[in-house]
């Protein structure tokens, strides 16, 4: 079983950054990827960013790309998402997921944190 716990949500105006956390505990074999996932109201959760921890991959979906950056820090079982250049489309709950990994840089959850709320206002 892992456990998922993200922090660092937050307000901020556009142009603004945060930088979301997740810790991990727990141990899985199967797991060869971790994402990032957001939802907005009334919209379906979609994949943001996701890393294959071994080989230290990662992808990003068009969106978010040259603004957001993945990493890792095995030393503390710590995902990270720095968002800079923030925009109000944006505002969305975020959540960290760790799972299989598929063909194309694609991430298939198994195991879900509660998410962290980031609202951007313009």
């Amino acid at each position: 079983q892992v456990q998922l716990v993200e922090s660092g949500g937050g307000s901020v105006q556009a142009g603004g950054s945060l930088r979301l956390s997740c810790a991990a505990s727990g141990y899985d074999y199967t797991t060869s990827c971790m994402a990032w996932f957001r939802q907005a109201p009334g919209n379906e959760r979609e994949g943001v960013a996701v890393i294959y921890p071994r080989a230290g991959s990662t992808f990003y979906a068009d969106s978010v790309k040259g603004r957001f950056t993945v990493s890792q820090d095995n030393a503390k079982n710590t995902l990270y998402l720095q968002m800079n250049s923030l925009r109000p489309e944006d505002t969305a709950m975020y959540y960290c997921a760790s799972g299989r990994a598929l063909y194309g840089g694609r991430c298939s959850p198994t195991y879900w944190g509660q998410g962290t709320q980031v609202t951007v206002s313009s």
